[in-house]
């Protein structure tokens, strides 16, 4: 945990271990340095302290390692490394991008032709539903009873990117943003990260959109320039790795094209680059139904201005996530400041976050991946 107080001009004194009595969400290092940092925190300090009585909220997840990923991770008893290695999925497949313990993109080529779960079919969804979704999911409780998936299985670690789609448009559905039925849904995707070398997790959109034709467009500078114009047809789930399972008999996980020669379900094409200097070109085909941009970070980065207004000026529905509360509501007042309306979305919990916290976070709030969302 670093000073509250760290870059403004003073070197730190020692750990950081001096709460704020009032919010205990920052820490500092010295009395001089809470001191000195106060004209600053005053204007969040009680923002903060109510985030802060929402923790129990933030770590109730319903699964079997629920405290070891969250309390225990934030308390540093846990590591998100050690967790994984409980779970059997340390450094194992598409789950090394989870690992904090090293460097692994030297491993991230060898992960592009195969990425399966890397656990038995009991454990993950390898296969299409038993039935078609017909009600609206509200929590990893109604998926995992949806999709016969045991409280054991850690595959929601993974799944929260394409459930945390599946959110966004469910919000986006609630406010008249977007038609509630369709037979087509084309899909902004900004910024991705890890979500690069965790690709075939988006096939489970197959199941959460049935008969549903998905286009998503993934763009941001984090994409190499070697993959740019890539397409990706999903064509079936990530298999298990039980040789035998029906999973094996369909085509392989995913197929790669320059351009799109294969009708699937869900494709995925990536471009290098920022949105707002790629928009002209991506929309030459069709516009997007929906922009998703995935802990976005908006606050924190210039070059977020340029593309939020665009979005203004295109009045396409947007829906951001960050890692919290606080992060959310910065940059909801960014974007307002921008747009000069206030969020069609307020910040609200995703339903969908992943079940593992963030290590070392600048604040005591714990955080999650795509812990928090809102919309314009």
């Amino acid at each position: 945990m670093e000073c509250a107080a760290k870059g403004n001009g003073r070197r730190c004194s020692g750990t950081a271990n001096r709460r704020c009595d009032s919010c205990g969400a920052v820490s500092y290092c010295s009395v001089s340095h809470q001191r000195s940092h106060w004209s600053a925190h005053k204007e969040e300090c009680g923002r903060l302290k109510q985030q802060m009585c929402n923790v129990k909220l933030l770590n109730d997840f319903p699964f079997t390692f629920s405290r070891d990923a969250t309390y225990q991770v934030c308390e540093k008893v846990e590591t998100r490394c050690s967790l994984l290695d409980k779970l059997g999925i340390h450094h194992v497949g598409m789950w090394i991008h989870e690992c904090s313990c090293g460097d692994a993109s030297a491993l991230l080529d060898h992960l592009r032709s195969d990425k399966g779960w890397s656990l038995s079919s009991r454990l993950c969804p390898c296969t299409g539903p038993l039935s078609i979704l017909k009600k609206q999911l509200n929590s990893w409780s109604d998926y995992c009873e949806w999709r016969g998936i045991p409280l054991d299985s850690p595959v929601a670690l993974l799944l929260h990117w394409p459930l945390t789609i599946y959110q966004a448009i469910q919000l986006a559905f609630s406010k008249d943003l977007i038609p509630a039925t369709t037979d087509e849904l084309c899909i902004h995707y900004l910024g991705p990260e890890r979500e690069l070398y965790q690709l075939s997790v988006f096939g489970e959109l197959r199941a959460l959109f049935p008969e549903v034709q998905v286009h998503i467009d993934f763009v941001g500078p984090e994409i190499p320039h070697d993959r740019d114009g890539e397409t990706i047809n999903l064509c079936s789930y990530p298999h298990c790795i039980e040789a035998s399972c029906c999973c094996k008999s369909g085509k392989g996980e995913f197929t790669s094209r320059t351009t799109s020669e294969i009708s699937s379900a869900i494709t995925i094409r990536l471009h290098s680059g920022y949105y707002h200097d790629r928009y002209v070109e991506l929309t030459k085909e069709f516009l997007p139904d929906i922009i998703i941009a995935p802990n976005a970070g908006i606050a924190a980065y210039k070059s977020w201005l340029a593309t939020i207004e665009l979005i203004r000026e295109i009045e396409i529905p947007a829906i951001f996530s960050d890692y919290c509360e606080e992060a959310c509501h910065l940059a909801a007042n960014c974007v307002s400041s921008v747009t000069g309306s206030p969020s069609t979305i307020t910040v609200q919990l995703n339903p969908f976050r992943q079940p593992l916290a963030v290590e070392d976070t600048v604040l005591l709030l714990p955080c999650y991946s795509n812990c928090f969302l809102f919309g314009i």
